[in-house]
């Protein structure tokens, strides 16, 4: 019974968070959807088989599926899950045509593919602004408390009781700020504005790369080793909230695309991609630890979620998109041949994806491959 419990207590929050962010996601396709007069024939949580489910009166079959790793809303025309064209749209009555998704205007087919990461999006938006208005956000002024012996930020001629007021032309009025924007971009150089004396100096700090474990996963990081006030937690008008949910959305994609970038380029390693494994531990652990961070991490999830469902890959939504746009700049769509292909390789990248992130949640997350050898030596 204590293992059964265990396991319920592991697995369930991750599922709540992952049915949450899903149902969102598919919520925001199956909206645009019908106000654009198209059929909606299934609205599924999970794939595979129906677990149980539902008809509404507009004939929409609702449902629960086994495989809880995602969802897909069925329009009229639709061949299956990904959206591709069905038999038998050129035999079609005029009726048919007018509820089937493929036979929509072109704007009308990017609109109902572009609702469902915007749903994400705002789903973040909400849940960060009602944490500001109720739990409140830390405040602190960006004060130099005290500077790290040896660290970047005494190399770079920072003193205790400066006021910091730019980084890299920006303004910041807080010392999250500040961390918020050195922790992603270790070894770059960041300008930093200080006020000392009345004066203003601009200094230039490379943040020292330090990896961090984080619920079991290593993160490396920037520090440039100063420390801020204290502060405290006050909460925000809704209008302040709803714009710190904002930038605080937004704050996520950016740290996500610079990282990613990161990756690319060979500045950072791709092992802190992490897929539904290590999600799933994080969430448990984030659980455990606290109500409020498992909420905000639901919230980063759906940012996650919805970018990475923007990405021009063949398969998920981005790709629909790419698609769209070759259709509007030539006038017609590619070809079934072209399209097909595009699918082919969408498929081969998204499970490249999985296949390294799954590899990453192993190894960081589990020590799946330590404990395997553990047991042969």
């Amino acid at each position: 019974m204590d293992f059964i419990a265990e396991a319920a207590l592991r697995i369930f929050p991750f599922l709540a968070v992952i049915t949450i962010v899903v149902f969102f996601h598919e919520l925001g396709h199956f909206l645009v959807a019908r106000w654009n007069g198209i059929r909606v024939e299934v609205f599924s949580i999970g794939f595979g088989g129906e677990i149980f489910g539902w008809r509404d009166k507009y004939g929409t079959r609702w449902r629960i599926s086994w495989v809880p790793l995602g969802g897909y809303v069925k329009f009229f025309g639709d061949a299956g899950a990904t959206s591709a064209e069905g038999d038998g749209l050129d035999e079609m009555t005029a009726a048919e045509r007018a509820v089937s998704f493929h036979h929509k205007r072109l704007w009308q087919r990017a609109s109902v593919v572009v609702a469902g990461p915007v749903a994400n999006f705002i789903l973040a938006i909400i849940v960060f602004a009602v944490m500001f208005a109720t739990v409140g956000q830390r405040i602190s002024d960006p004060i130099v408390v005290e500077v790290s012996a040896g660290g970047a930020a005494a190399a770079a001629g920072f003193e205790q009781g400066d006021l910091v007021a730019t980084i890299d032309g920006r303004g910041i009025s807080r010392f999250q700020e500040l961390q918020a924007y050195v922790q992603p971009r270790p070894g770059q150089d960041i300008q930093i504005g200080v006020i000392r004396d009345g004066q203003t100096v601009d200094l230039i700090v490379t943040p020292t790369p330090t990896e961090r474990e984080v619920f079991g996963s290593t993160q490396t990081i920037g520090l440039i080793g100063i420390t801020g006030p204290g502060g405290q937690f006050e909460r925000q008008s809704p209008t302040t909230s709803i714009w710190l949910g904002v930038t605080t959305t937004f704050g996520v994609v950016e740290t996500t695309l610079v990282y990613l970038a990161d990756v690319v380029t060979g500045n950072a390693s791709s092992d802190q991609l992490s897929g539904p494994i290590g999600i799933a531990v994080v969430t448990s652990e984030v659980a455990r630890a606290s109500v409020v961070g498992l909420i905000n991490l639901a919230a980063v999830i759906s940012v996650a979620l919805g970018l990475f469902n923007l990405f021009p890959i063949p398969l998920l939504d981005g790709g629909h998109l790419l698609f769209y746009g070759a259709e509007a700049l030539r006038g017609k769509p590619l070809s079934d041949r072209a399209q097909e292909y595009g699918m082919r390789f969408g498929m081969l990248v998204v499970i490249a994806i999985f296949v390294l992130a799954t590899f990453n949640d192993l190894k960081y997350r589990l020590d799946f491959f330590g404990f395997v050898s553990g047991l042969f030596s």
